[in-house]
């Protein structure tokens, strides 16, 4: 097999070879592959060839990754890192290992939390670091402490999100649906077995998936302690609630070290249980067709989200197809997080909860003619009423010092990479003066 994707893929030529991090990737899988078949030791010529192939191509665009602040960097510095193990190029190693170790205490706050705003490539960053560190163990190669202790971080911030019964995350931020070293048998979506290996890799801990295949296949014991979680946490970008089953997730964006991704500064995600009841719009696709060229703009900008839009403009211009410009100022307030933008307008969104009733209240303020605030909403059987909207999931009521119109609009949402589908928007209008807005969500007893 190896033989034949070789001849598909003459070196350094077509797509397979464009992106130094999918080369970081094959490099990481095969070493995987190695190890699981007790073939990790000296790599035939062929192998040795592969992998020398693949090192010098990542190698030749290592400062365009640094430069992405994203997870290629960490991905390269990985495939460089197991490349130099099956190798037996030891100085190959120790420099990669250093590189790893900068990335990550750069890349990654002593939060837990990741330059890149997504937790679907925070899942991507954990596989990377795991499966690194798990290659490392075997060769007797002990990695920089940073790597271990930011990694531990990270696993306890991504267990805050993930659904505990079907490991599902916030859609929140770029992401195009890749993962690394899947060994537990579940569907691509499903996070469990990713967060479990790194919780027994990286904090002694088990995250409730004790019975993980992909940590039986890599041999990790299951540990007796228990990652647990907050009522209340504040990290990087982020701040999270949990409550009598449900969970809030505010993208605060304080501070703005690392460039945002998506207009979506103090989106506010909702989950009863599994049931994403007030969601992010995801991705769609990186590169759409003529057929889905609406798809970035519905989804990636400030209508994709659920947050408040003055007079329809963006909160950040957008310079290049990930690229945004003139960030907003951004601010922690109590239970919440603030904003202004490039002309000065101030939004300040406040999240309290008590049992199964949650309060969102936005204040307002600067220099504008109307507003929108939006909730994309579980798709199912909505009632629109004068003062909001009623379903099985939930009553939700929007309230404002200010007349308001509010209306059930068709939107679009992407569940999946490369895929889009209906979704229902609940959205509300004044203008101006208006300075206060409260909306209600009411949850069925648990």
């Amino acid at each position: 097999m190896l033989h034949a994707w070789c001849a598909a893929n003459p070196p350094f030529r077509g797509p397979n070879w464009a992106c130094g991090q999918e080369a970081a990737f094959r490099a990481l899988h095969l070493a995987l592959g190695l190890a699981l078949l007790e073939a990790d030791g000296d790599p035939p010529a062929g192998a040795r060839q592969f992998l020398s192939l693949h090192a010098r191509r990542i190698s030749a665009t290592r400062a365009y990754a640094r430069a992405q602040d994203n997870n290629h960097p960490v991905s390269e510095a990985a495939g460089l890192l197991v490349i130099g193990l099956l190798l037996r190029d030891s100085r190959m190693a120790r420099r990669a290992a250093q590189d790893l170790a900068q990335e990550v205490a750069r890349l990654v706050a002593p939060d837990g939390a990741f330059a890149q705003p997504s937790p679907r490539y925070h899942r991507l960053l954990l596989d990377t670091l795991a499966l690194a560190a798990w290659i490392a163990r075997r060769y007797g190669l002990e990695l920089p402490p940073v790597i271990a202790a930011r990694a531990a971080a990270a696993t306890r911030w991504l267990h805050r999100l993930a659904d505990p019964d079907t490991g599902a995350l916030p859609r929140t931020g770029h992401c195009d649906g890749s993962v690394l070293a899947d060994l537990a048998v579940r569907e691509a979506a499903d996070a469990r077995g990713s967060i479990e290996r790194s919780a027994r890799l990286f904090c002694d801990a088990t995250a409730g998936v004790r019975d993980d295949p992909g940590c039986a296949w890599l041999g990790l014991d299951t540990p007796p302690a228990s990652l647990g979680i907050e009522d209340a946490w504040i990290s990087e970008g982020w701040r999270g609630w949990q409550a009598e089953g449900a969970r809030g997730l505010l993208r605060t964006g304080v501070p703005l070290r690392f460039r945002p991704a998506q207009c979506d500064l103090l989106h506010f995600d909702l989950w009863d249980g599994a049931r994403n009841l007030l969601r992010d719009g995801g991705t769609g696709l990186y590169n759409p067709g003529p057929e889905g060229a609406h798809w970035p703009a519905a989804l990636w900008e400030t209508r994709g989200h659920n947050t408040i839009a003055f007079d329809d403009a963006e909160q950040m211009p957008r310079v290049g197809r990930f690229l945004l410009a003139r960030w907003p100022r951004t601010r922690l307030v109590p239970d919440g997080a603030a904003l202004r933008d490039q002309a000065g307008r101030r939004h300040e969104r406040r999240v309290r909860v008590g049992g199964r009733v949650w309060t969102i209240e936005d204040r307002v303020a600067g220099s504008f003619a109307t507003l929108a605030l939006r909730w994309r909403l579980l798709p199912g059987p909505w009632r629109l009423a004068p003062d909001g909207v009623q379903g099985p999931a939930a009553r939700i009521v929007v309230t404002a010092d200010a007349p308001l119109s509010i209306a059930l609009r068709p939107g679009l949402e992407s569940i999946a990479y490369g895929s889009v589908s209906a979704a229902p928007v609940l959205e509300a209008r004044a203008a101006a003066p208006v300075s206060r807005l409260v909306t209600t969500v009411l949850l069925p007893p648990a």
